[in-house]
């Protein structure tokens, strides 16, 4: 029964993660439709946004799976999970914001190495945000 507490987790906090971070791109897109375009301190606090987005939803879904009685590997996969998801959302939507931009080139393209580095990326927020929620529990 566990396991599937884990997997409503992944799917609750990773649609609410994929949903915040869909809304933070189009509100990039929305301040980059402007005739000045976005300024660079603009575009570090969308930066920020995002970081934090990454950190906060996996951290409250590890602090959700800890308060279950659950174990830190198992609050390490949940955080993973979710921070794959958010993170996935933010890489398929980045093409757009490339676009509109005027930089079409600067869209990553799906290959090994893309993917080995997100996975290492996700793996390594899942850790830290396990951490982060092993601090609060």
């Amino acid at each position: 029964m566990a396991t599937v507490n884990s997997l409503v987790d992944i799917a609750v906090f990773g649609i609410v993660g994929a949903i915040m971070m869909a809304a933070l791109v189009g509100l990039l897109l929305v301040a980059s439709g402007r005739a000045g375009g976005i300024s660079p301190g603009v575009q570090r606090g969308f930066a920020a946004a995002a970081l934090g987005l990454l950190v906060a939803v996996p951290t409250l879904a590890a602090i959700n799976v800890l308060s279950s009685g659950a174990g830190f590997w198992r609050a390490f996969a949940v955080a993973a999970c979710v921070a794959a998801i958010a993170a996935a959302v933010n890489i398929g939507l980045s093409p757009l914001i490339a676009k509109r931009q005027g930089g079409g080139g600067a869209a990553l393209r799906p290959s090994l190495p893309v993917f080995a580095v997100g996975l290492v990326l996700c793996l390594t927020l899942g850790l830290v945000t396990a951490g982060l929620a092993a601090l609060f529990v």
